[in-house]
């Protein structure tokens, strides 16, 4: 007879965000509020151009990604030609397209999201190594951002049994 295994509850999760597009952006904003909102111990962290999300002048002008992105699809369901995606315009019109849906669902907006997310409990991280590339500093970012971290930092919050890293 098989031992049953043990199962452990999700306590703790580290959402890492890479990437600046809208819908990258979003990902992680609603993973972290759904695990705010389930009362499992959430960190943000961002790097590369996923600081766009939380660098004041940029955080509520993320675009959608039509160039290159084989999951962008058109009404109907057809396939999005790449080729398309690069005409004048057509990158604006998805994206605004894409937030007059998402408003139609409440989502708020980036800012407000962070706000959220802060007011939950979670944790909201820059990555040094990143900032310092792109030559930002601590006021570039939104009063929601904790503080600028290094990766030896971030896996010091990764200790505990339930803990999960997720890569968005």
């Amino acid at each position: 007879m098989a031992e049953e295994e043990k199962k452990y509850p999700l306590k703790k999760i580290l959402l890492i965000c890479s990437k600046g597009t809208l819908e990258d952006v979003y990902a992680a904003l609603v993973m972290a509020n759904g695990a705010v909102m389930e009362g499992i111990e959430t960190k943000l962290f961002f790097t590369f151009f996923g600081l766009d999300a939380i660098t004041k002048k940029t955080m509520n002008h993320l675009h959608t990604a039509t160039v290159g992105n084989p999951a962008m699809r058109m009404p109907g369901g057809l396939p999005f030609p790449t080729l398309l995606g690069g005409l004048p315009g057509v990158e604006a019109g998805v994206t605004a397209m894409m937030k007059k849906e998402m408003e139609k669902l409440d989502m708020p907006p980036v800012d407000e999201f962070l706000e959220l997310i802060e007011a939950g409990g979670g944790e909201i991280y820059a990555c040094k190594l990143a900032a310092d590339m792109f030559k930002l500093k601590k006021e570039d970012f939104h009063e929601t951002v904790k503080d600028i971290i290094t990766v030896g930092d971030l896996y010091a919050m990764c200790d505990g049994l339930g803990t999960q890293i997720v890569f968005t």
